[in-house]
Order: structure tokens, then sequence, then C-alpha cells
């Protein structure tokens, strides 16, 4: 890689996107440092290791291999022939690689950080200069949609204040850019960044979610960056793809099952208004069951060797780079610090109450949640009660009396009204699907056909619309996915509403008719695109 001459005196920037799992870095014969924890972006500082003008090597040691002190968890078994075999409890595929961009970044001695907030129709934007040395700094406040200034101010810290603040808006959007400029002694620019924010109230009252003190229901999918030929790699176009099906089908909002989404991703979902439940990679926290669907044998869950002091101090870390990265995010409602653990356990309890805690000092400004696995009932569940919404992952009529509709129906009722009545707090179902093969049919409602599918679509809207504490549903899947092989998951997870390469089965038909008269006509829907 070469330097560009220009940056000389200033700090030199390694910064990854994400690296899964692990990455060892070198710059020519030297290593830099070591990154563990895929999904979130990490750098490293090599201003000594470079010169500006000059060249240098880079090299990126990936390691796929997962244990119990990672996150998400796993286990490499030595086979008798000495063969090492890689073994996870989680329904996706586990990916390895440089997934997102690498970038050579210069960055002035000094920077800044910064927060927002607002109070009745004025928003503040709070600023400080995170290095010790002096010099002034210049503040601007621009709203994208006139380009107009509406607020400046100068300083090492400070806070400004936006009349008539636009508020951040479900299906519409609504962004302001900070310009922060920084100068020198005679106050010309060393430094320009620009940061885009929005704002935006959340709060629960009652079984209601509230956005901005209005009502909303999550429309939409968990989904996987997860795309024929690429695998988890990011890429722009099929980031456009995916964001107009979503707008297409009437979704107003996503869940990043299971792991942070690329920063791209996310800006992406700011510009257009996109809700997010933003979810670590703590998936697989169950030896109760395999992927969701089996008992995975060998053992408790909370035990040394599982999931243990180890995981857990993985797991805050995880919720702390989540937080950190995430916050100041309009798009992002509310936090999952986990997807389908082991909740029935009583080691569940210590496990999870410090990390709830901690999500809570890192952002008290929204909910906290996790995803409640199917096979943890509202009197079953020990944690539900540490948290601010119940997320549901229920699958009534495809894991559980599979086929039999009339029965899934009336279980999965009788089921939310348990929730309601012990919990008083929103529901949102977070999964709920049956694989489907596209293209076969019967006459029949017979599982893995399309029609299927469908039928069983139907009968979970039913579900939700007699039910006053839902206040949301995101189908499981946006799209069919690769996983780790299986005699339950013949070439990957086939819940999608589209297929691996986008194109729509019935069901989504069905969900495109579903979704937007609902929100036509008890939402006020918009399109998600930019106007």
């Amino acid at each position: 890689m070469r330097v560009p001459r220009g940056w000389d005196g200033e700090r030199i920037i390694l910064r990854f996107g994400s690296a899964t799992p692990h990455a060892v870095v070198f710059v020519d014969d030297t290593e830099v440092g070591r990154n563990k924890g895929g999904y979130m972006p990490f750098e490293f500082d090599v201003t000594d290791l470079v010169s500006a003008g000059g060249t240098f090597r880079l090299t990126v040691a990936v390691d796929n291999r997962l244990d119990n002190t990672c996150i998400p968890p796993g286990e490499v078994r030595e086979l008798p022939d000495g063969r090492r075999q890689q073994n996870y409890l989680h329904d996706f595929y586990n990916y390895s690689g440089l997934h997102r961009s690498v970038l050579l970044c210069s960055r002035p001695a000094r920077h800044v950080t910064v927060t927002t907030g607002y109070e009745g129709t004025t928003g503040q934007v709070t600023w400080a200069v995170a290095q010790s040395e002096e010099g002034p700094v210049r503040i601007a406040v621009v709203d994208k949609q006139t380009g107009e200034v509406v607020a400046r101010a100068g300083g090492g810290s400070g806070t400004v204040e936006i009349e008539d603040v636009t508020l951040w808006t479900p299906g519409v959007g609504g962004l302001y850019d900070l310009v922060v400029t920084l100068l020198d002694e005679t106050d010309g620019p060393v430094d320009t960044f620009t940061q885009h924010f929005g704002v935006r109230t959340v709060r629960i009252d009652g079984y209601r979610f509230l956005i901005n003190e209005q009502p909303f229901y999550f429309i939409g999918f968990g989904m996987h960056e997860d795309h024929e030929t690429i695998g988890k790699a990011h890429s722009n176009a099929h980031m456009v793809q995916d964001t107009e099906l979503l707008s297409w089908i009437g979704a107003n909002s996503l869940r990043t099952s299971h792991y942070p989404y690329s920063e791209e991703f996310m800006d992406c979902c700011d510009r257009h208004g996109i809700v997010v439940i933003d979810e670590t990679p703590a998936v697989g926290l169950n030896w109760m069951m395999a992927g969701g669907i089996l008992d995975s044998g060998g053992g408790e869950t909370y035990e040394e060797g599982h999931v243990d002091d180890r995981t857990q101090a993985t797991h805050a870390d995880e919720i702390r780079r989540l937080v950190a990265r995430d916050k100041n995010r309009p798009s992002v409602v509310l936090w999952s610090i986990a997807n389908e653990p082991d909740s029935t356990s009583p080691g569940a309890i210590d496990y999870f109450r410090p990390l709830v805690e901690l999500t809570r000092e890192c952002d008290p400004t929204r909910p906290v949640g996790f995803v409640n696995v199917m096979f943890a009932p509202y009197d079953k569940c020990l944690i539900s009660d540490m948290f601010d919404v119940i997320m549901l992952n229920r699958y009534y009529g495809w894991y559980v009396d599979s086929g039999d509709l009339q029965t899934s129906e009336q279980k999965f009722s009788a089921e939310l009204a348990g929730w309601m009545e012990k919990y008083r707090l929103p529901i949102i179902i977070t999964e709920y699907g049956a694989d489907t093969v596209a293209g076969l049919h019967s006459i029949y409602d017979q599982p893995f056909t399309e029609d299927y599918q469908v039928a069983y679509l139907e009968m979970n809207s039913k579900v939700f619309d007699e039910c006053e504490a839902v206040v949301g549903e995101q189908m499981w899947n946006f799209a069919d996915f690769q996983t780790k092989y299986g005699f339950a998951r013949v070439d990957g997870n086939k819940k999608g509403a589209f297929t691996r390469d986008r194109r729509p089965k019935a069901a989504a038909r069905y969900l495109r008719e579903r979704w937007t008269s609902m929100e036509a006509a008890r939402y006020g829907r918009r399109d998600h695109r930019a106007r």
C-alpha cells in the first residue's frame, strides 16, 4: 500500500470494517495488533511504522475457529483420525474473512466526539475535543433536506441548539449533517469531518412502542448478510437491491439477526427511515438445542467450557462496541443483546443481569431486549422481567404441530395471552416462518410448498391481529440463506419470502398485500426511498 505524501505529520490509521472472527494484522514484518470478534470495525495506529510517500506490505491473517470465549461460541473437535472439525450451535454459515472495507486513513492529532439529543422542539448537539492538544474548532449544523445551515458554534467543547428541529420519522428519515472543522492557530482549516445524525424519541407506554410519541408497529423481517457468490461480503449493489425489496413489500423495519450489520447498511437505514432492532452476535448460547431445532446434547448451557465467565466477558465487550458504534443512529430504536439463549436455566439470571445493566449504562435512551426461544414460554423463562419489551421467535405450525394450522393457532393465541397477563409489555414477534421450496405446489396445504407458506402466514397474521400487546411482526426470513449442512437443512434455510437470489415466492405477494394495506390504513406508510 502507498501512503499519500500529504499525510506527513498526521496520524496514519489502518481501519477494518470487520474480520470474522479473528484477525492478526502485520505491516511489513511487524505485527501491529489483533482483533477478536467479527462484525464490528477495528483499527490500528501505524504512524510509527510507515512514512508519507512510502509504501508498505499489509498482511492480515484471519482465523475462523470458534470456541466458548467467542461470541457466537463454538467448539473445535479433534476426530479419531486427527482431523479437526468446527462445531457451533447457530443456524447460519460460519463465513470467515474480510467481509467489509479495509481503509488506510489519516487523522489529525486532534479529533472530536459528538452526541445528540432534544427537548420539546429544540434539538441539541454536544461535542468535545478528544485530544488534549489545544486549537480552535468550528461547528456547523446543516439540514440535509434543504442544505441550510441551521446552527453554528465554536470552541473545544459545547452544545448548540437547533430550533424547530425536524424529527427523524419512520418511513421518511430526516437527517442533519454535523460539519466539524478543526482549525490551526491562524483559523485555517486543518481537517473537516461531516457526520449525519437524526433526532427522535423512543418510549414504552404499556403495550405501546412509541417513536416520537406515536404508536409504532414493526413490519418487516429478520435478515442475514448473505448472498449468492459473495456470502457475507458487503456489496453496495446488493444492499440497494435488498432495501428496494423492503420498500416494495411494505416493510418498515428489520432486525440485524444475528450480528451487527455493516456501517454502510446502517447508514442506508438512517437515510431511508428504516427502523432497526440492533442485535449483538450473541447467538448459540443454548446447549439445550442446536440451530433452534435440535437438542445439542453434551451438558448444561451455563457451565465451565460452555457459556461461562469468559463468554460473558466477550459478550459484554460486544455490547460496548455495538452501542459505541450505533448509539447516535436514529434508525436504531431497540438493542437486542442475545438471540434464543437458554433462559430457563437458573444460570441465565446471573449471566444476563450484569449484561442488561451494562447496556443501560452504555445507552439509557433506548429499550433493551433479548429474543426468546420457543422452548422458554412465559411460565418458564427466568429473565424476561429484566427487559423492556418481549421479543418472541415462534414456529407454531412448523417445528410445533407442523401442518396442523388450526391447533397451532389455538396454542399460539393461548401463549400470547399468557405473556400479556404476566408481563404487561409490548410483544414483537421477531421470527415466524416455514421452510419453502420455491416452485413447489400442492392442492393441499402441504409443508414445504409455497401454498403452505402462505396459509401459515395467514394463520399467524390472524393471531397477531387479535392480540392487543403485539406491536410487530418480523417474518423469518427476508431471503433464503446458507447454513452448515445437516439433514434439516438442504442447501440452507429456505424460510425466505425471497429466494437466495431475491426472487419472490408467493409469500412475498401475500405480505406485500397485507403490509401495504396495514401501513396505509393504520400507520401512514411512506416509501423508504429518498425523495
